[in-house]
């Protein structure tokens, strides 16, 4: 009997280094669901990158990563003095919650107006990027309600979640020290819970601007050639690993 994983690249649009890493990944086939920065000015460059592969397409809703598409001045909550998205950082070390609900839901709704308009379509999935804001979360799943969106929020602890009409559980472990992308796949196809394991990479290259705006750095040249080595398609064939993806949720 086959088991379900699905794996999951984030970031599509970071940075053109970025892209070329994920198109790379793409072709291996073993991703199948990719999260777009629809907000950021390598986006369209990534999005003619990959427009030929038949993968499942998300939302990655980015509020701490480049400038928003909302007038800053109606989201001042989201900005610094300079009209720019404030850093995932800032959300990480502050001791209280900034975010104004309403400012983050202008936004979120900015950013699915510009993926339909550049897809012709809703996200596949839609879910949310490196900020673990309360309001954030509340923010996305007012969106997604309200649109009839696949959201995929995120538990802590490896809980399972309902996405769609599956309970799934996310592993991602690219922060961790001596970070090994193969033996979290090891992990994922050795879970015995019934929930889908999903786990989240973010494959790429590295250039001056993922260098200087994102602290996950060596780790994506390193998912790349992981996602991309024969030897993890023919051990997860060896196992009848199926990979699924948001669409099949």
């Amino acid at each position: 009997m086959s088991k379900n994983l699905l794996f999951r690249a984030d970031d599509l649009g970071y940075s053109e280094a970025v892209n070329f890493g994920i198109a790379k990944t793409l072709e291996s086939g073993l991703v199948r669901s990719l999260g777009v920065m629809i907000n950021m000015p390598a986006t369209q460059h990534g999005m003619d990158l990959v427009k030929d592969f038949d993968i499942a397409l998300g939302l990655h809703t980015n509020i701490c990563a480049g400038r928003p598409l909302t007038d800053p001045a109606l989201i001042p909550s989201l900005v610094d003095e300079h009209g720019y998205f404030k850093s995932s950082k800032l959300y990480r070390t502050s001791q209280e919650d900034f975010l104004d609900l309403d400012q983050a839901i202008l936004e979120i709704e900015a950013q699915l107006s510009r993926f339909r308009d550049l897809t012709g379509k809703d996200p596949d999935y839609f879910e949310g990027h490196a900020v673990a804001s309360r309001q954030f979360f509340k923010a996305l799943e007012i969106v997604a309600s309200k649109n009839q969106l696949k959201y995929s929020g995120m538990a802590l602890e490896q809980e399972p979640i309902q996405v769609g009409a599956s309970l799934v559980v996310f592993y991602m472990e690219s922060m961790a020290a001596n970070y090994d992308p193969f033996k979290m796949i090891a992990k994922m196809a050795a879970s015995d819970q019934e929930a889908i394991p999903v786990g989240i990479f973010h494959p790429g290259y590295l250039d001056q601007e993922i260098l200087i705006n994102s602290t996950l750095t060596l780790p994506r040249p390193l998912e790349v050639a992981v996602l991309t080595d024969p030897k993890t398609k023919n051990w997860l064939d060896a196992r009848q690993i199926k990979l699924i993806d948001y669409r099949e949720l």
